[in-house]
């Protein structure tokens, strides 16, 4: 594998930093991975990209992995774009679409981050590895620092889901539960840095996620045909999502392989219990105050500080788009329609994306004929506390003689 990496540069002041050490961030704020894009554009083909395997690392060369063999994979493939006909129509849309990050090895996109940054720390000669998570994040650096033969430690919040403390558990991570939010789990994992000798593979605290989160994009364009879709609705906490497909799209523009230069109009989706990134948008403002008492069902939007918040906030507006909030008591509702609707597993964190959708379209801010794609950034299988329903009792013997099925129908 060659790798293109020219160096990394500072997202708040462009100052240029060297690619081959480890870095965290600059002034307390995160890095950019640059590349020769010229150099690329000379030894790949965008026709010679899709007659490669469907997997992520398919775009390696716009990847910042350096050798084969220090490559992290658990398998990880192009996630399916996945037609909703029954849940746009409810909507009122003729082609929404649904990026199913759900199938991806560790049940989210976290996959994705997480195989970059740990195969990049290995590269690099790291050992031990920490995170704070608020869900899915700690899961995935479990499953690819056990890949890879790491030492994982996990910091999650005392009522993260309990699929998520089992899974890194699973995993052989040591996992401790932290009573507070996730940056109470980051000032832990901070202060540990030099007496634990543990690098902080927290969101944006290090460049590599962002990289992996990119081939979203990457992908997205492939999958339309390298033209992009009119809108994206993103689930934001973090943003890394967000902030890695405007990167995507920048750099496929560079190189030409773009069919149409359009971009797409990125949508910050939060919910009303924690949505410093749209009270930052409303107020135009570039950087967002932290959210007291943040609390949400959608574990993944429980970030009441996001490091790259200015990233998040450049990229929707650039695009024309916005930062918008769910009501937190409608996200269960839409989780449980578009499982229904369409038989995909929507997560909490996907269902702000509905939420918003629908006021979007009834704004007409989005329209009825747009290509329009959310997307789904997890299993709704992770979420059993939010989602549990109790289902209807049927008599103890279970026998058909003793069942009312006039009664059971009406269920």
């Amino acid at each position: 594998m060659s790798s293109f990496v020219t160096h990394l540069e500072a997202a708040i002041d462009g100052t240029k930093l060297p690619h081959d050490r480890l870095q965290t961030t600059h002034e307390g704020r995160p890095l950019w991975v640059r590349y020769d894009l010229e150099a690329v554009g000379r030894a790949v083909t965008r026709d010679a990209v899709e007659r490669r395997e469907p997997a992520l690392w398919r775009y390696r060369e716009l990847l910042p992995v350096e050798r084969d063999e220090n490559v992290v994979t658990l398998g990880e493939g192009m996630s399916p774009l996945l037609p909703c006909p029954r849940l746009g129509a409810e909507l009122g849309l003729d082609r929404l679409w649904i990026k199913d990050e759900s199938q991806l090895p560790t049940g989210s996109f976290k996959s994705r981050g997480l195989c970059m940054a740990v195969s990049r720390a290995k590269e690099l000669g790291v050992k031990r590895l920490a995170i704070p998570t608020a869900g899915n994040a700690g899961g995935a650096l479990a499953a690819y620092a056990a890949r890879a033969g790491l030492e994982a430690w996990v910091f999650l919040p005392a009522d993260t889901p309990e699929v998520n403390q089992i899974e890194a558990l699973l995993a052989g991570a040591r996992v401790f539960r932290v009573d507070g939010l996730i940056t109470d789990c980051a000032a832990i994992v901070a202060a540990g840095k030099e007496p634990m000798g543990w690098f902080d593979c927290s969101t944006l605290k290090e460049p590599y996620r962002i990289e992996g989160k990119k081939t979203m994009g990457l992908e997205l364009a492939e999958q339309f045909g390298w033209k992009l879709p009119a809108a994206i609705l993103y689930p934001t906490g973090g943003g890394t999502g967000l902030i890695g497909m405007w990167k995507a799209f920048a750099e496929l523009d560079e190189l030409g392989w773009l069919a149409d230069a359009a971009r797409p109009r990125m949508f910050a989706c939060q919910s009303s219990g924690c949505d410093p990134i749209v009270r930052a948008f409303d107020a135009d403002e570039r950087f967002a105050d932290p959210v007291a008492d943040a609390h949400t069902v959608a574990s993944g939007l429980r970030v009441p500080k996001a490091v790259g918040d200015f990233m998040i906030l450049d990229a929707v507006r650039a695009s024309g788009g916005a930062a918008r909030r769910a009501p937190e008591d409608e996200l269960v509702g839409w989780t449980r329609r578009a499982n229904a609707l369409e038989g995909i597993a929507v997560c909490p964190e996907a269902a702000a994306c509905l939420a918003v959708l629908a006021d979007l379209v009834g704004e007409g801010a989005i329209a009825r004929d747009e290509d329009v794609v959310v997307f789904n950034t997890g299993a709704a299988q992770k979420y059993v506390e939010a989602l549990r329903a109790e289902p209807p009792e049927l008599p103890a013997t279970g026998s058909p003689e003793t069942i009312d099925w006039d009664a059971l129908a009406a269920t």
